[in-house]
């Protein structure tokens, strides 16, 4: 089986309980749940079985523990966390708008993982896996960028795959050096997987289908458009398939486009074909929605069969 590697920032998400926007007056609080879009993502790989692991770095205090027991518990490889004595864990602070939306509080770039430098472990790591996944919010902090560029180039070289998930929060948009190194990432992408409108933010084009057209003439070889609520769809240069939304309560949204990339790219890489990877994958971000906490909701195969046979029964 491939092992699959990623790279970036380890966090815990604190929730607000009440609605609104932002948090400029106290609020009543939830958590901490693990969380970083990379962490995410390589639990879900990791539950489904498939080999993983990440390369980050933690602080050595409660929310790092809480981060690596939970990975370690689900199957992921992290030997490639450093954990920073005297430094403190990453953290997001996100509270929910009246219409879904969401803002964020961020302490990525000064915490642990925004120091990631290259170590042995993580150097045996990028050596080992043949698979990287990258996402935007990794390649705003200096630190994460600079290894996680240095792995993409070591990995293509010898002949691995690259998936590519923008991931961009408005918070980090304006990062310093942000816009050259996802330009990078995309020339080196083989799976594509935005999420709505971030299928435009690398090209001309003014409708989907222009946009896909454009994308996949550079060379990527699939793209997982994430639809949310509408499902999702994949294309690729000789077909388009699409995932029905599944009708299940939300409660947070928050990491369900991790999962469903993680299960993508777990069982895509591992034996599975692109309908039956898009089926699970859409599976996992329904069902991630379904509980609060953003890692709360990653799936085993066995919860995702569960749901499937529910959903078609109803």
């Amino acid at each position: 089986m491939k092992k699959i590697l990623t790279i970036g920032e380890i966090l815990v998400e604190i929730v607000a309980s009440s609605k609104g926007d932002g948090f400029l007056e106290a609020q009543p609080l939830t958590g901490p749940y693990p969380s970083g879009a990379p962490a995410i993502f390589i639990d879900q790989v990791g539950k489904l079985g498939a080999p993983c692991a990440i390369i980050s770095r933690v602080g050595d205090d409660d929310f790092g523990t809480l981060n690596l027991r939970r990975l370690q518990q689900d199957g992921v490889d992290t030997s490639g966390i450093t954990v920073a004595p005297g430094e403190s864990t990453g953290s997001a602070f996100v509270r929910y708008r009246e219409d879904g939306s969401r803002r964020f509080v961020f302490n990525i770039a000064h915490s642990a993982c925004g120091r990631l430098e290259k170590t042995q472990a993580a150097a045996d790591l990028i050596h080992e896996c043949s698979h990287l996944h990258l996402m935007g919010s990794a390649l705003a902090a200096p630190g994460m960028r600079a290894l996680a560029l240095h792995a993409l180039q070591h990995i293509k070289a010898r002949g691995g795959s690259v998936s590519f998930d923008p991931n961009l929060r408005r918070e980090l948009l304006g990062a310093p050096g942000l816009h050259e190194a996802l330009q990078q990432t995309l020339a080196a992408t083989d799976i594509f997987l935005p999420s709505g409108d971030e299928l435009y933010l690398f090209t001309t084009a003014q409708n989907e289908s222009d946009a896909i057209a454009e994308l996949l003439a550079r060379g990527i070889k699939e793209i997982l458009l994430k639809r949310g609520e509408q499902g999702a769809s994949h294309y690729s240069a000789d077909d388009r398939l699409d995932a029905a939304p599944i009708a299940v309560r939300e409660d947070d949204p928050t990491g369900a486009g991790d999962s469903f990339g993680g299960a993508y790219i777990a069982l895509r890489l591992n034996g599975h074909d692109a309908a039956s990877a898009l089926r699970y994958a859409n599976a996992a971000g329904a069902r991630a929605v379904t509980r609060i906490g953003p890692m709360e909701g990653t799936s085993t195969l066995a919860e995702l069969d569960a749901l499937l046979i529910a959903h078609k029964n109803n």
